[in-house]
């Protein structure tokens, strides 16, 4: 932890005046050997790329899928092409209907749809 600190200190020292050397510190019980210098990750190396979690497909499937439901939730107003009058009443005396069974029913829906593809990402059925 005292080389982490030390290693930050030094960068910022680095960075607010002109190149100097380093101080020398003094070696203590605790430091690790000299063969193990490669496995230190320096504050100016960046970090290998890891994968992505899940594929494109699946990511550009779930993006749609949002941009669906968020469609969904700033509906136009219906016009004459979708049914008329009598379905935008109809429409508006089941909503509240929906929201009820919606909220009733949703969060064990979908806490059951993630654990089991969760499942079946990770193989544990």
């Amino acid at each position: 932890m005292e080389d982490i600190l030390a290693s930050i200190k030094r960068v910022i020292a680095e960075d607010a005046k002109p190149l100097t050397a380093a101080p020398l510190r003094a070696h203590s019980e605790y430091d690790e050997p000299a063969e193990d210098a490669d496995d230190i990750l320096e504050l100016d190396q960046p970090l290998a790329a890891e994968p992505p979690l899940v594929s494109p497909t699946a990511a550009d499937a779930s993006r749609s899928s949002l941009a669906a439901l968020s469609a969904l939730r700033n509906p136009s107003p219906p016009t004459v092409a979708d049914g008329g009058p009598l379905e935008a009443v109809i429409r508006d005396m089941l909503r509240p209907m929906l929201k009820e069974w919606l909220d009733q029913r949703l969060p064990e829906i979908v806490e059951t749809v993630v654990a089991r593809e969760v499942a079946r990402i990770t193989g544990k059925h």
